[in-house]
């Protein structure tokens, strides 16, 4: 039985680890009929904007692959997409029968990124690991690991090897 209106997640921070996370994504999970949501959390700001101020808190709304690679569009959620993550987003869009959308959360990543996976909501995952050892691990926490334990769906780490 296939599944319908599979929502695959990428977490995007458009590092080079998350890059690693979205090209794997795309090569082993992403297949034709399916939506490719990247996720990206910013920190908290003091956003003037009324309409940063109703995101806030549930996130922007869904945007299409054709406003966030325009600079002018994206400068109003506060996002920076680098033309490699872009790159990335609209081949796979061409080659495959897929929808390719963005959300941007602002605040804690581990708390959005789950909060995500409920709302949207998301079939599976796909994260980055920027590879911190255990003492780093403990001080700055690891985004993947807390999203690993505490999140509802299927999660994928992909390792950032250097």
């Amino acid at each position: 039985m296939e599944v319908v209106d599979r929502r695959v997640g990428v977490a995007v921070d458009f590092s080079a680890c998350s890059k690693e996370a979205l090209r794997w994504a795309v090569e082993n999970i992403v297949r034709d009929g399916d939506h490719l949501i990247l996720l990206t959390v910013l920190p908290e700001g003091h956003y003037e904007e009324g309409e940063m101020q109703l995101w806030e808190t549930t996130g922007s709304p869904l945007i299409p692959l054709s406003e966030f690679c325009d600079p002018i569009l994206t400068k109003k959620y506060g996002v920076k997409p680098d033309a490699e993550t872009l790159d990335i987003a609209s081949c796979v869009a061409r080659q495959k029968d897929i929808v390719v959308l963005m959300k941007v959360y602002w605040g804690d990543a581990r708390e959005k990124i789950c909060e995500a996976i409920e709302n949207v909501p998301l079939s599976c995952l796909v994260i980055g690991n920027r590879g911190l050892g255990k003492i780093k691990r403990a001080i700055l926490g690891s985004v993947s690991n807390y999203v690993v334990n505490n999140g509802s769906c299927p999660v994928t780490v992909v390792k950032h090897v250097e």
